[in-house]
């Protein structure tokens, strides 16, 4: 088994930049499939969504289970399906297996280049001494061959995060044999972020700290361009719990960007090609948390909608920030723009009670999220130009997904996500069943695959596409539940951050 890693409207702006809007709001959908078993995947699943695994040439890197039961079953699953899964590209309707490393088993993608570079990770048939467990070891993908990424200073595990157009991937290892004195460490020895290009791997350090991750990339794309986030060496007097600043890596020069006034900071950060970073910070008492942008050495605290907490997920060349933030007296929490000091709520689809942005484009397009009421269903939507639109109205009719999690929108307005097919039912414990999905602009795709797209629905007209601002009431314990679900989600990502408790 590998390790696990990670309302009112304030303002309502039309902004007028074209966007590749497909002909008649419609899109051709392909499923991606799998490699004979039930489910595919995109992104290593603790990295989160903010990795790039779709680039502007429409090529997707994931994952996808093959018929093979998992050895490990039913208890050590590398994937809760528990059928072996290899990491994936695909191109031009081709489906590519990756393999795995040798003595391995079981791989995954986290995120591919312009290049169609992709990284991958999995297991190498060795045993960690320290956490007892399978060792995950980084490989990156190119001209049809795996290349083993090594190790840092002795240790054994290695993850590979993402891999920008210049060839370098950005990841993290163990370092050494022996246990991290702050009691910290998911794989027990420290942890130390890297660059790895042309078979050199360099250690980035910890920046005065005892241990340090990347950040996934989002859109960034440059070279010696990395940020991420770094531990204090003792915990807080005030809290126990080990302080999280966030730094920038930049052409050498490590610059620490800091928080909001607060101990506290998840990894759930971007940066882009301009070198701004984007995340959540808590505020002075660390019992507030508001997304960010830093910008040229300010950090800015982005604020919410009219409630206490806010998360960025991702920003764009242009400095523009979407993610979430609850309403006021946190009755909801809904899909959210940051835009040169704008503050912008996305709504949800119509009935439902919340909402979340994933992912924007150069255009602005926004790909997000809506949740139902009662917190049983999700469906993926795209905000474009101040209407949202329910991406399963705008794809072909009797399509075999129901289209429910969203992950990279590119700047052609493609699309990937997971959807479900006939009879099957996933949530955040349990993916067993879902396959990857692309949607292509109808205009783009052409006329093969968009026939009878138009009787699906009427397009970004529709009354099911008008942005959604009066909802009905939600429930305030079910969305107090919503946002404490989606705190704990982020704070899987450090699960060991007082002394190892």
């Amino acid at each position: 088994m590998q390790p696990k890693f990670l309302s009112t409207l304030i303002v309502l702006a039309l902004f007028g930049a074209t966007s590749p809007t497909p002909a008649n709001g419609q899109y051709k959908l392909i499923d991606l499939g799998t490699f004979g078993g039930p489910a595919s995947y995109l992104t290593d699943p603790g990295n989160g969504r903010s990795i790039l695994v779709l680039n502007n040439q429409g090529m997707v890197a994931g994952r996808a289970s093959t018929s093979t039961p998992d050895p490990g079953a039913p208890n050590a699953c590398s994937d809760s399906d528990c059928f072996l899964s290899h990491a994936f590209r695909w191109s031009d309707g081709v489906l590519t297996d990756l393999g795995t490393l040798p003595g391995g088993n079981f791989s995954q993608a986290s995120g591919i280049n312009a290049r169609g570079w992709v990284v991958v990770g999995g297991a190498n048939g060795e045993i960690d001494p320290l956490t007892g467990s399978p060792v995950f070891r980084g490989a990156l993908w190119k001209d049809g061959r795996l290349i083993d990424l090594g190790t840092l200073e002795g240790g054994l595990e290695v993850n590979a995060v993402y891999v920008n157009n210049g060839g370098q991937v950005v990841g993290f290892a163990s370092v050494g044999t022996n246990p991290d004195p702050s009691g910290f460490s998911f794989l027990i020895a420290p942890i130390h972020p890297f660059i790895w290009k042309d078979g050199v791997m360099r250690d980035l350090g910890t920046f005065g700290g005892a241990d340090a991750l990347p950040a996934p990339n989002c859109n960034n794309q440059r070279e010696n361009l990395v940020t991420g986030v770094f531990f204090g060496s003792a915990p807080d007097p005030n809290t126990g719990m080990y302080p999280v600043s966030a730094f920038l890596w930049d052409n050498g020069k490590a610059i620490n960007i800091g928080t909001l006034g607060g101990t506290e900071l998840f990894e759930l950060l971007c940066a882009n090609n301009a070198g701004q970073v984007a995340g959540g910070s808590t505020l002075a008492g660390d019992l507030i948390m508001h997304a960010f942008l830093w910008d040229k050495g300010s950090m800015h605290d982005l604020g919410t909608l009219g409630g206490t907490f806010s998360i960025a997920s991702w920003l764009n060349d242009a400095g523009e920030v979407v993610g979430g933030a609850t309403t006021p007296d946190d009755a909801s929490f809904h899909a959210t723009l940051w835009r040169h000091g704008q503050i912008v709520d996305l709504g949800t689809l119509d009935g439902d009670c919340a909402s979340f942005a994933l992912a924007n484009n150069a255009q602005g397009q926004i790909l997000g999220e809506s949740y139902s009421c009662d917190g049983t269903g999700q469906r993926t939507f795209l905000w474009d130009k101040g209407v949202i639109i329910d991406l399963n109205t705008v794809i072909p009719p009797g399509s075999n997904l129901q289209l429910a999690w969203a992950t990279n929108i590119n700047d052609r307005g493609e699309i990937v996500g997971r959807g479900l097919p006939p009879g099957c039912f996933e949530d955040d414990q349990s993916r067993t069943c879902g396959h990857a999905f692309l949607l292509v602009p109808c205009e783009a795709a052409g006329a093969e695959g968009c026939q009878g797209n138009a009787d699906a629905a009427a397009g970004i007209n529709s009354a099911t596409a008008k942005t959604n601002m009066a909802t009905a009431s939600p429930d305030p314990q079910r969305t107090k539940e919503f946002v404490d679900r989606l705190r704990a989600r982020l704070a899987q990502r450090f699960p060991k951050r007082a002394g190892g408790k």
